[in-house]
């Protein structure tokens, strides 16, 4: 399947993500201002338009999930691909 996703569709899925996150854990926006030091105005925009500062963002995100989840996207995942096909259907790869 084919699917194309530009920078905006990403912003705006990591303000959802957020968003959700914020929810979840019953802050309001002033809450979590006081809480990340991210002024509520912000988080608004934020959360309507995916815009938002990259600093602000890691502020939002470890107020309100594991830093280290975000941290390890950057490290560079080693996939180790099948050699042949007895591999493939013993799906020890």
């Amino acid at each position: 399947m084919l699917q194309l996703i530009d920078e905006q569709d990403t912003q705006q899925a990591l303000a959802e993500y957020l968003k959700t996150k914020r929810k979840q854990a019953k802050l309001s926006r002033e809450k979590l201002a006081v809480k990340s030091g991210v002024p509520a105005p912000t988080i608004k925009k934020f959360e309507n338009t995916g815009q938002i500062s990259l600093r602000q963002f890691l502020l939002l995100w470890l107020s309100l999930d594991d830093i280290n989840r975000l941290y390890h996207l950057t490290k560079e995942q080693k996939v180790s691909l099948p050699t042949s096909i007895e591999e493939v259907l013993s799906r020890d790869y």
